[in-house]
């Protein structure tokens, strides 16, 4: 999952860029870059780490110019190497460079056209770095020296002839203007909205619709399944759908995990979804057990806490913070390694030992991916002197992978794949667990937009929208992106990557 903006403005773009980049910063905290164009000439900065760390002034001096993009990364397809790191770029035709948000499907495929019959040449294992080349072979191949929108709009057609997956991007074109479009089913997000400055109308595409508020953009909407969204330099605005969209299914763990709460994303809010959550949650729980023992509801940070906060107003039973989060540490789940995560778990989180002491405590978290995070603290909760540990997951259980551009690609480090609900309970040590219902969850975010019905649910029940996904195709995703791949490539890489971060920050 990533974080993309693109924006032209009249003033300079590198600062708001930057603020919007730490508004996004939930969805990628291993990369981030920004590239900007100043009257033709390109500056580009991105490197491994958190936004903060990666932009100092010094950088920010040279990110000049009236348009540009950005990106916030954690890696899904290829390894860590700071060479991955977004924006990509490409000087023929006209100079494009991309930020993307998703996973193509039939990057193997299109990797070897590429080479063989488009004739160029791809320096990562990115599937963002494919689609960009397919992009620039489309439009070169209409021999247009100024591109129109029309033209545009035309080489994205082809190109979603030829990419399928899950993909949300935004494209820059030196001189012309910026380029936004979404995957024909919608899965990944990608929002534009409008703001209103004495020069006149300014556009921003971004991910997430609070990239728009931070800096005083008023949301228009999303951009539709299979739509193109193009800004010139001038600030006009155009619009086409590309192709023939296919059934609207967004992704639902956009709802559960990855989006913030005070975002609407096809027009439903996030926050209200989460609510809901805990309100079917709530509900479940009373019927399998009317009298449960429960003390106390207690979230496990931080986004199952609306979650929890309703479903305990439901039960009628006190809601606690029970832990305090260290927010320095990133996400458990998408760390590569065993390892690794059980060490940041305890360096994330520390109970508070008056709010277990023999108590029955209920922990909520949002989802249950490795069983890495919530078996620990499970134990945290025990050795903090609760009596029983009961465990709610506001989302279904996770026995799939995910090939749509969220790092669950691997069956066998999934917790409850192959597994009953009570042998996942056994493993985390709960003293009994539940899941929310799959049906329950869908009808927590089509409440908000009923014109959506169906939802990317293949990490739950193993549906690929795409119908390009098999069991061949699941396993040489394994095998290239499990913990041991990934440690593999990482080892693998030291040298190259170290001859390749320093070239990354100069001016294009």
């Amino acid at each position: 999952m990533c974080g993309l903006v693109g924006v032209v403005t009249s003033n300079d773009v590198g600062v708001c860029l930057y603020d919007t980049l730490t508004v996004l910063q939930h969805r990628g905290q291993d990369a981030a870059g920004i590239m900007t164009s100043d009257d033709g000439k390109l500056n580009l900065r991105k490197d491994n780490g958190l936004v903060k760390d990666v932009f100092r002034t010094r950088h920010m001096r040279r990110l000049t110019g009236q348009m540009g993009l950005g990106h916030v990364r954690y890696p899904t397809a290829g390894s860590s190497s700071p060479a991955l790191a977004q924006p990509f770029y490409v000087n023929s035709p006209y100079g494009l460079a991309l930020a993307h948000n998703g996973n193509l499907t039939n990057i193997a495929e299109l990797s070897r056209d590429l080479f063989n019959e488009d004739l160029r040449h791809i320096n990562t294992d990115s599937d963002s770095e494919v689609l960009l080349n397919v992009l620039a072979h489309e439009l070169q191949r209409q021999g247009k020296i100024r591109p129109t929108h029309d033209d545009l709009f035309s080489a994205l057609t082809r190109v979603y002839e030829r990419c399928r997956g899950g993909f949300a991007a935004i494209v820059m074109i030196t001189g012309y203007g910026i380029l936004g479009f979404r995957d024909k089913h919608g899965i990944r997000p990608l929002v534009f909205g409008s703001r209103e400055t004495e020069r006149g109308k300014e556009y921003m595409i971004a991910s997430e619709s609070v990239a728009l508020d931070s800096q005083g953009f008023h949301l228009e909407r999303d951009v539709a399944p299979g739509e193109a969204i193009y800004i010139d330099v001038e600030n006009n605005l155009y619009s086409k759908i590309c192709t023939k969209p296919g059934e609207h299914m967004p992704c639902i763990f956009e709802h559960v995990y990855f989006a913030r709460p005070d975002s609407l994303m096809d027009s439903i809010s996030v926050y209200k979804a989460r609510l809901r959550m805990g309100e079917k949650l709530g509900e479940k729980l009373q019927s399998l057990r009317p009298n449960h023992d429960i003390d106390v509801v207690i979230p496990i940070p931080d986004t199952s806490r609306t979650s929890a906060l309703e479903l305990a107003n439901r039960l009628g039973i006190k809601f606690r913070e029970g832990f305090v989060k260290n927010r320095y540490i990133g996400r458990t789940f998408i760390m590569p390694g065993q390892s690794m995560r059980k060490k940041s778990v305890r360096q994330k989180l520390n109970a508070i030992e008056l709010e277990f002491k023999g108590k029955n405590v209920l922990l909520v978290d949002d989802s249950i991916v490795r069983g890495t995070t919530c078996k620990q603290i499970i134990q945290m909760a025990r050795d903090a002197g609760a009596k029983k540990v009961y465990f709610a997951s506001a989302a279904p259980a996770i026995r799939y992978p995910n090939v749509y551009g969220i790092d669950m690609p691997a069956a066998s480090e999934l917790i409850a794949a192959g597994k009953t609900d009570n042998e996942v309970e056994e493993l985390i040590g709960a003293d009994w667990l539940i899941y929310q219902d799959l049906d329950d969850l869908i009808a927590t975010a089509s409440e908000g937009n009923p014109d959506i019905t169906r939802y990317e649910c293949s990490v739950f029940n193993g549906e690929y929208i795409t119908g390009d996904v098999d069991e061949i195709y699941l396993k040489r995703l394994e095998n290239a992106r499990n913990d041991a791949a990934k440690k593999s490539k990482k080892k693998g890489g030291q040298t190259r990557r170290k001859n390749l971060v320093e070239d990354l920050n100069t001016e294009v």
